[in-house]
């Protein structure tokens, strides 16, 4: 669609992991712009995906798709007595984008939708909020094998290409139309990214969790992660 007037964007923020930001704007990156314009967060906003729209929506009309799933989901506060929603959500880019994905499949339009290749120090900051709370560094695809939360011969995919399915070979690789690549090369090759956060956009078929995610979760139950 090349007529589009406006995107639904989602929006990240390490400085509060567990929330995304989730509105419509005229043009995704004016938006961001403006945020990043203010100094009251510690790292900057960046523009995780965007659903391209050929008419002008109101913010809440994709809140209230969000509202009606989970009404837990929405940041709320109370100020002067008065309640005020936020336009952040409790989940992950990951989810949001999942359910962006869906009304855009129910439209015919999968290629409405972006998702953002970040720059190196987007993905430096990451890491960088993400070792604030964590007591020891990242544990690599290995270690996800050792606890069972992926295994040789899973089949996997990336979240903006779920078509294409590689299967894990080992540790380092996969096996994807018959050739055998690494796990960046195969996120590489679909995107066309100069690189990729492998675990942050690879899901397993019939895992609707991210690997880092999943990662995430066993490191909690482990006692790794503050």
């Amino acid at each position: 669609m090349d007529n589009f007037v406006g995107v639904i964007y989602i929006m990240k923020n390490p400085s509060f992991p567990d929330y995304i930001k989730i509105g419509y704007a005229d043009d995704a990156y004016d938006r961001l712009k403006t945020l990043n314009s203010k100094s009251a967060v510690p790292f900057a906003f960046r523009l995780y995906a965007y659903y391209k729209v050929n008419h002008r929506l109101e913010d809440t009309t994709i809140h209230d798709i969000i509202d009606k799933l989970n009404p837990t989901l929405r940041a709320v506060d109370n100020i002067n007595g008065k309640k005020r929603k936020r336009e952040f959500f409790a989940m992950s880019a990951e989810d949001a984008y999942d359910i962006l994905y869906c009304i855009a499949k129910i439209n015919g339009l999968e290629d409405n939708l972006v998702l953002v290749e970040p720059t190196a120090k987007e993905m430096e900051e990451d890491d960088e909020a993400t070792t604030r709370r964590k007591t020891t560094q990242l544990p690599k695809m290995d270690w996800l094998m050792d606890q069972g939360i992926i295994n040789i011969g899973d089949e996997v995919y990336l979240i903006n290409h779920p078509e294409e399915i590689a299967v894990v070979v080992d540790a380092k690789n996969v096996k994807y139309k018959d050739k055998i690549m690494s796990f960046n090369q195969f996120g590489c090759e679909l995107t066309g990214w100069k690189a990729i956060q492998i675990y942050a956009f690879m899901k397993k078929v019939g895992e609707n969790k991210t690997l880092a995610k999943l990662r995430e979760e066993k490191m909690t139950e482990l006692g790794m992660l503050n």
